[in-house]
C-alpha cells in the first residue's frame, strides 16, 4: 500500500509538472505574439498615423478624418489584442498599477475598488501575470454576465502566503451549472499552475465571491485557510 501510495503521488506531481510547463509555454508563446503587435504593428501604425495627419490631402477634410479614424481604431485594435494576449507592461509597470490601469479602462462599465494591504511584496513574474489574468477575466465574466455594479479586490500578504478576495453584488450563479463554462476553467487551471487553492462563494441574486490562497514557498497551503 505505502508503495502504491508513493507510485501515486508521484504520478500526480509529474501530471501537475506537465501541466505548469504547458501553461509557462502558452505563456511564452502569448507573450511572444503580444509583444511583437505591440512593439512592431502598434509603432508602425502610431508612425503611419503621423504620417497620415501630416499628409496633404489638396485640402480635402473629410478624407483626411476617415482615414485619421481608421488609423486610430487600427490601433487601439492592435493595443487590445496585445493585452488580452499577455499583459506585456506588467513587469515593468508592476503589478499593482498594471491592475490600476484595468480598473480605470472598465470605470464606464462598473464600479471596481480595490484594496492592497501594506506590505504587499513584489511576486514571480508568473505568480503576478496569472493572478491579473484571473482579476480580467473575473471581471469579465461579471461584466457579461450579471447585473453587477459593484466590484471588491483584496490583497494582502502573509509570512507563508498571499490571500486574494475577488467578490461582486451581482445575481450570483450556481457552480454546479456553470463550472464547464471556459470564463470559470480558465480561473481554476490559472489557480492550479500557482499551486493554490481556492473557493467559490455564491448564490443567486445575493452576489458571487472567488477566494484564492496562494503559497510563497511553492507548497500548498491548508484549506482550512480557505474558511
Amino acid at each position: 500500500m505505502k508503495e502504491k501510495n508513493v507510485q501515486h503521488e508521484a504520478e500526480v506531481l509529474h501530471q501537475k509538472k506537465l501541466v505548469l510547463e504547458n501553461i509557462k509555454a502558452q505563456e511564452e508563446e502569448r507573450k511572444r505574439i503580444a509583444v511583437m503587435i505591440h512593439d512592431d504593428i502598434g509603432n508602425r501604425l502610431n508612425i503611419l498615423s503621423l504620417w497620415m495627419n501630416n499628409l496633404d490631402t489638396k485640402g480635402d477634410e473629410v478624407i483626411k478624418k476617415n482615414i485619421y479614424s481608421q488609423m486610430s481604431s487600427l490601433i487601439d485594435a492592435a493595443r487590445s489584442i496585445s493585452h488580452s494576449l499577455y499583459p506585456v507592461n506588467l513587469e515593468s509597470v508592476g503589478f499593482v498599477l498594471y491592475v490600476e490601469e484595468l480598473i480605470a479602462n472598465l470605470s464606464h462599465k462598473i464600479n471596481i475598488s480595490m484594496q492592497v494591504m501594506p506590505g504587499y511584496e513584489k511576486k514571480d513574474i508568473f505568480v503576478e501575470v496569472q493572478l491579473y489574468r484571473i482579476i480580467q477575466e473575473f471581471t469579465t465574466n461579471v461584466i457579461k454576465h450579471s447585473t453587477a455594479t459593484d466590484l471588491w479586490i483584496y490583497i494582502k500578504d502573509y509570512p507563508l502566503n498571499m490571500a486574494v478576495i475577488i467578490s461582486d453584488n451581482g445575481q450570483g450563479f450556481d457552480y454546479d451549472l456553470v463550472k464547464k463554462g471556459m470564463g470559470i476553467k480558465n480561473i481554476e487551471s490559472r489557480i492550479k499552475s500557482m499551486n493554490a487553492v481556492h473557493k467559490w462563494k455564491s448564490s443567486l441574486n445575493k452576489g458571487s465571491r472567488l477566494i484564492i490562497i496562494i503559497p510563497k514557498n511553492h507548497e500548498l497551503p491548508n484549506q482550512n485557510s480557505l474558511n
